[in-house]
């Protein structure tokens, strides 16, 4: 395992990259500033490797930028509505930093921008731990959590969080990487072939992106990745759902039983054939299409921009917490946060 500075953030501390390789050439960049998943390089269907996800060349640039590249996103991904949930009873009120709602838990004393301390490492796998303090970003709790990165000679990345808390809360990360599966920087990935193992999503009641508790069916509409499409197909169509958000921004209800490891999507890059097969355990998955990027300077300069990447981020559904129709991400102090993504990489002509 390779280890390098990744430079100095605003307050002088000193961060790391990692990088972890298998033997057929699949390689991962780690950095200790959020635990953030900086690079995946895949060698494409001419043996070339590819960095097929988008991020910046140092941990300050991490820490400045709001896109949530790679982030490692808690303690509640996606949105709560009116920036505002009840827990056994007590309100917890929340930053309202999506209009009136809460979106990734806010802006304060997020994960992401926290130094996670390297707990262990082997050949192959590197683990990161933090704790985030009770009240910290509104939620009650001392919840500890681990993230457990593994690249195995099967050409898979799997991401295994672990956490704990001390009072009932909510538990809901996931990764936000953006893929680009054609390689960082080289533009739209409207080419991209695209299935999503889904016969239902979630819509929005307004562009503010917070479902109405309906779980809809996918036939007839857009949303429709049952069967292998490119992102691109059904993109100019008209449909309210994509009018609110400015694209694909939904959440995806995860054929099978909950909480079970089973494939969730599967994406082929037009150009280099190279395959990303997306497993997990969470009852559902946004599918987001990068719609408000906008001349992003990145990685050895490349300029990101709308449509430049699709994120796949497992998680419980949008505003869990409040819709009674939705499982809630409630984590108690006797029970055990349990939460994987895998991505299975192969090539195709």
């Amino acid at each position: 395992m390779k280890k390098e500075s990744f430079g100095k953030i605003s307050n002088g501390t000193e961060t790391n990259l990692y990088t972890i390789e298998n033997k057929n050439g699949l390689k991962i960049k780690v950095s200790d500033f959020g635990a953030t998943l900086v690079a995946i390089e895949v060698p494409d269907k001419s043996g070339k490797p590819v960095d097929v996800v988008l991020g910046y060349d140092s941990a300050v640039e991490y820490e400045k930028g709001n896109a949530c590249f790679g982030a490692n996103v808690g303690r509640n991904a996606n949105r709560i509505a009116d920036a505002k949930c009840s827990i056994e009873g007590v309100t917890y009120n929340l930053e309202a930093n999506d209009g009136d709602n809460n979106l990734h838990s806010g802006s304060k004393n997020s994960t992401e921008k926290q130094i996670w301390t390297k707990c262990g490492e082997d050949k192959n796998s590197l683990s990161f731990e933090m704790t985030s303090g009770d009240l910290e970003q509104g939620f009650p709790g001392n919840l500890h959590m681990r993230l457990t990165y593994t690249v195995t000679d099967d050409n898979e990345v799997i991401l295994s969080f672990r956490g704990n808390t001390d009072k009932t809360t909510i538990a809901n990360f996931t990764n936000h990487s953006y893929y680009n599966l054609n390689g960082q920087g080289t533009g739209k990935v409207f080419n991209h072939k695209l299935k999503i193992y889904a016969d239902y999503f979630t819509p929005m009641g307004s562009s503010a992106s917070i479902p109405t508790g309906e779980i809809r069916s996918v036939k007839n509409t857009p949303f429709d990745f049952t069967k292998e499409k490119t992102i691109g197909e059904d993109f100019e169509k008209e449909d309210q759902q994509l009018t609110f958000g400015t694209g694909y921004d939904h959440n995806f209800v995860i054929n099978g039983e909950s909480h079970n490891m089973r494939k969730a999507a599967k994406v082929k890059g037009d150009n280099t054939g190279i395959v990303m097969e997306l497993y997990t355990n969470t009852p559902g998955m946004q599918l987001y299409t990068a719609n408000f990027l906008s001349n992003e300077k990145g990685k050895g300069d490349a300029i990101y921009d709308r449509r430049d990447a699709f994120c796949l981020e497992p998680q419980f559904f949008p505003n869990h917490i409040n819709e009674k129709k939705f499982e809630s991400a409630i984590l108690k102090p006797d029970e055990e946060y349990k939460f994987d993504i895998k991505l299975k990489f192969t090539v195709e002509e």
